[in-house]
Formats: C-alpha cells, sequence, structure tokens
C-alpha cells in the first residue's frame, strides 16, 4: 500500500511538472478501440533493434481487427531514458523515451480508455512489480475517468511457458560433446522477490535435460561463480554464452563478452574463462545487415509468448 502511495504522488507531480495536470479535463472524442503500451527496461546500445524486431512480429501476428491499434512504447528505466534523450537531442532527432505514467497519460489525453500494457520483462521480480505499482497508480490517479488499465505478464510467468523457451534456444545450443552452455541472465540481489524461485527452477529444468548447460546471473541466484565453475569443468574446453535477456545490450556486452578488463581489473565472465584455457563465443544474429547479440527479443517463439498474452487482454475489452 505505501508503494502504491509514493506512485500515486509521483504521478500527480510529474503532472504538476509538466504543466499537464489537469489536461485530462478537456472534452474530447473517446476512442472505443484500447491502445497497446509495450513496457520494456530500455538500452541506448545498439541492441535497440531488438524492440524493431518485436513490433514488427506483434503487427504480424495480431488478428486482423486489432493490428490498427494504437502501439506505443514506454521505457521503465529512468536512466535509460535520460540517456537515451540525451544522444537524440544531440543527433538533432525528435524521437524520445518516455516513462509509462508519461505514455498513459498521454494516451488518456487523447481520448482512450482502455489500455493494455504489456512489459517485456522475463522473471516476475523488482522490474515487473514496479510497472504493476505504476499501474494501479495510474488507475487511482484516473478513477474518475474510467480509464481501465490490463496489465499483461513476464515472460517466465508459467512453468509451460518455461519449457517453450528452453526449447527454443536448443537451436543454439553446443551438443554435449562439443562444449558448454553458459546461460547468461540478469538476476535480482534481494532475496525475497518472486523470481528467485524461477530462476531455481529454470536452473533445475537445465539440469535435468542437459548436462552441459548451466545458468548464471550478473546478480543473486544462480551466480555466475557456479555456472563459470561448472562450465570450467567441461571436458571439451569451449564455452558459449547464451544471452538470457530480453535485450543484449550493455551486460553482454560488457559483462559478459567483455574484451578488455574493467578499470578495476575485473573480467568479464568471457575473459575469465579465457584465462583458464577455454575458448569462448556467444549467440549472435544477423538483422539487416548488422550483427547483433542474440537477445530472447530475436526468438519468434518466445515474443509470441507475449503477443499471445497480448490477445488474452485485449479480449477482455470484448466481455
Amino acid at each position: 500500500m505505501k508503494n502504491r502511495h509514493i506512485v500515486v504522488l509521483t504521478v500527480l507531480m510529474l503532472f504538476a511538472f509538466t504543466g499537464s495536470a489537469f489536461s485530462m479535463l478537456k472534452t474530447m472524442t473517446l476512442k472505443k478501440e484500447p491502445a497497446i503500451v509495450i513496457a520494456a527496461f530500455g538500452t541506448t546500445t545498439k541492441a535497440q533493434v531488438t524492440y524493431d524486431v518485436f513490433e514488427k512480429q506483434l503487427k504480424k501476428e495480431l488478428p486482423a481487427k486489432y493490428r490498427n491499434y494504437e502501439v506505443r512504447w514506454a521505457f521503465t528505466s529512468e536512466i535509460v531514458r535520460e540517456r537515451a534523450n540525451r544522444k537524440f537531442e544531440k543527433a538533432g532527432i525528435k524521437k524520445r523515451y518516455r516513462s509509462l505514467a508519461q505514455v498513459v497519460s498521454n494516451l488518456e489525453d487523447e481520448g482512450y480508455r482502455k489500455i493494455v500494457v504489456q512489459p517485456l520483462h522475463i522473471f516476475p521480480g523488482i522490474e515487473y512489480e514496479h510497472v504493476l505499482d505504476m499501474s494501479e497508480g495510474l488507475r487511482e490517479v484516473f478513477k474518475d475517468f474510467n480509464l481501465r488499465i490490463e496489465v499483461g505478464e513476464p515472460l517466465l510467468q508459467y512453468w509451460w511457458d518455461m519449457r517453450t523457451v528452453a526449447e527454443a534456444l536448443k537451436q543454439d545450443l553446443l551438443p554435449s560433446g562439443k562444449g558448454c552452455n553458459v546461460l547468461a541472465a540478469h538476476g535480482t540481489g534481494e532475496t525475497a522477490v518472486g523470481s528467485n524461485s524461477t530462476y531455481l527452477g529454470l536452473a533445475r529444468l537445465l539440469s535435468v535435460e542437459s548436462d552441459n548447460t548451466f545458468l548464471g546471473s550478473v546478480e543473486g541466484i544462480t551466480s555466475k561463480e557456479e555456472a563459470l565453475a561448472s562450465a570450467k569443468a567441461c571436458k571439451v574446453k569451449k564455452v558459449k554464452f547464451i544471452p538470457f535477456m530480453y535485450v543484449a545490450g550493455n551486460h553482454i556486452m560488457n559483462d559478459i563478452m567483455g574484451a578488455e578488463p574493467e578499470d578495476d581489473g575485473e573480467l568479464s565472465w568471457s575473459l575469465q574463462m579465457k584465462k583458464e584455457g577455454l575458448r569462448t563465443g556467444a549467440t549472435t544474429v544477423r538483422y539487416k545487415g548488422g550483427e547483433y547479440f542474440k537477445g530472447l527479443g530475436f526468438y519468434p517463439e518466445i515474443n509470441s509468448i507475449y503477443i499471445e498474452g497480448i490477445v488474452r487482454l485485449l479480449k477482455k475489452f470484448e466481455m
């Protein structure tokens, strides 16, 4: 409840400081159809093309009656928004990254009263909880305007979806006699959040189905130390890193596959393995002439899980 009050206050302050606190009071033509908001953490790296891949697949896979619905993007990381917007401004690009509160308030101001928010988060963790809290705060702020907000689920909300994701990744895994695989996830430093059980469940699934694939996290469990120790013991001295993040951005480029030590001397996962005499690589993909580390957003099977969730929420507005 405390977090919800903080979110409501934050939203109200946002309106006040942007000079649009009561713009929603003006007369408007209300839209009958819902709007779709895709909520992503965001990135300032070239891996942002992953979002283009998702939107292209979304417009292709949505049922025909939904394909003309308005689609907006919200980016939940304040740091990412600030850095991206500075880059856009410096380059003379009018594009801006906006927060979930900004996007929803703009849609409300345009006459939308039904909004689907689909996060692109992987685990039901802290970032996903922030989206839920913000959405609840926005419902409270706009309760007198009959604004309905339906929020979708993270990728690994259900065990059967976890199996679908694991199956999709198999195409990129080294077979047992060719080396070892390390799935590189983000993790969380807090012990009490629900995502921890999901990380442990995924690690168990991998151990049951494969003897050469291990899960490691930048933070928390299962730790990188555990994953790298298992990979180091591989009979074939080769390890392949599989990005287990929706966007294979800064963490994958630097923490996992960085080619040079950090200023403090810390080595990337790849350099640690090379120091132990292993050859390393990572899953990559080519898109529009460029090569990118292959985050989960480049797997059509994975994007389809999110899109199916969006369709389920849109159907709620038809009841």
